[in-house]
């Protein structure tokens, strides 16, 4: 894959750029936009698949930076993957559940609110920060730019794993507030 074109890497960049952009307005989006108001116990599952996404992100992170620091490349490869899957399919089941579901606003009062915006506040700025640094760290990994995958990717999975952690803590502290 070294032989990439620069066109190639190009279309990495401008779609790694488009991604970066679109995903972050659609989700902020969701919370202006009318509800298409969907019955089914289906919707009510989502958050918690999401934490369940989330979750599982995080572990596969970890097992993946076990697994290169054993020099275990092709597990590491796996693993990562399997983590952007998970993460994709976060995304789709998060847009799907804030299309159709009422917001949830979190009830607690108190430090625990306090803490609670905390979290959530850098779990959201985080995510959109993450999002284009995973993009490209994959984009290098997939151009076989390994020294500069190596030197991002040393940023993005403590960032990563911070946002797939926060993600599962802010589901267990609103979850109780569900409809």
């Amino acid at each position: 894959m070294s032989g990439l074109s620069t066109n190639q890497n190009k279309n990495y960049n401008l779609l790694i750029i488009i991604a970066s952009i679109a995903i972050p307005a659609v989700v902020a989006l969701l919370y202006f936009a009318p509800k298409l108001h969907v019955e089914g116990s289906f919707f009510k599952v989502l958050p918690l698949l999401n934490a369940v996404f989330n979750g599982t992100t995080a572990v596969l992170l970890v097992i993946a930076l076990l697994a290169i620091k054993a020099k275990n490349i092709e597990l590491h490869k796996a693993l990562m993957v399997s983590a952007l899957v998970l993460s994709s399919l976060f995304l789709v089941s998060y847009v799907t559940y804030h299309l159709t579901q009422p917001n949830t606003h979190f009830g607690g009062d108190g430090m625990i609110k306090t803490i609670y915006f905390i979290i959530l506040i850098s779990h959201i700025f985080l995510a959109v920060i993450i999002l284009p640094m995973v993009l490209v760290t994959f984009s290098r990994a997939l151009t076989e730019k390994f020294d500069k995958h190596k030197k991002i990717a040393k940023i993005t999975l403590p960032l990563w794993f911070y946002v797939a952690v926060t993600g599962v803590v802010v589901y267990m502290m609103i979850s109780p507030y569900y409809q």
